[in-house]
């Protein structure tokens, strides 16, 4: 199974902030669309992922209000990617290695969109269950 099985499942919509956008409002707009990550997009090119994890760090570690610091300043800017044709076995391992848990995915030089390790494990799962069944009936038969 590979990443692009996943996205068309899931779908390739990518939520995405400018890296100029608060803090606070970036932590608004991953409340309001149920996102734990938002790809950082300047100029129409990708440039960063900010994740809750990142604003937990940054409340944590600044003294200012989340509304007076930019995504910019705490944005992951070595981005860990997948492409849609990686194998879904690999990219749990590099997720679990790298301890990330949103991978965007990159079709070339374009956002094709973005996995979760739970869409992942959601995945490999389905996978595991659909084996199963067929292993059980081929035994029982």
């Amino acid at each position: 199974m590979h990443v692009s099985t996943i996205l068309r499942t899931k779908g390739s919509n990518v939520f995405t902030i400018s890296p100029d956008t608060t803090l606070a409002d970036a932590a608004k707009t991953m409340v309001n669309d149920k996102c734990g990550s938002l790809v950082v997009v300047d100029a129409g090119q990708v440039v960063g992922i900010i994740t809750e994890r990142d604003i937990l760090r940054a409340c944590a570690s600044e003294p200012r209000h989340l509304s007076e610091i930019t995504v910019s300043k705490h944005m992951t800017r070595r981005m860990i990617v997948g492409a849609p044709g990686d194998d879904i076995n690999e990219i749990m391992g590099l997720m679990t290695d790298e301890r990330i848990r949103h991978l965007p995915v990159m079709d070339e030089e374009k956002l094709a969109g973005i996995i979760s390790i739970g869409d992942v494990v959601k995945a490999q799962f389905g996978q595991l269950s659909i084996e199963n069944h067929y292993l059980k009936h081929y035994i029982q038969s």
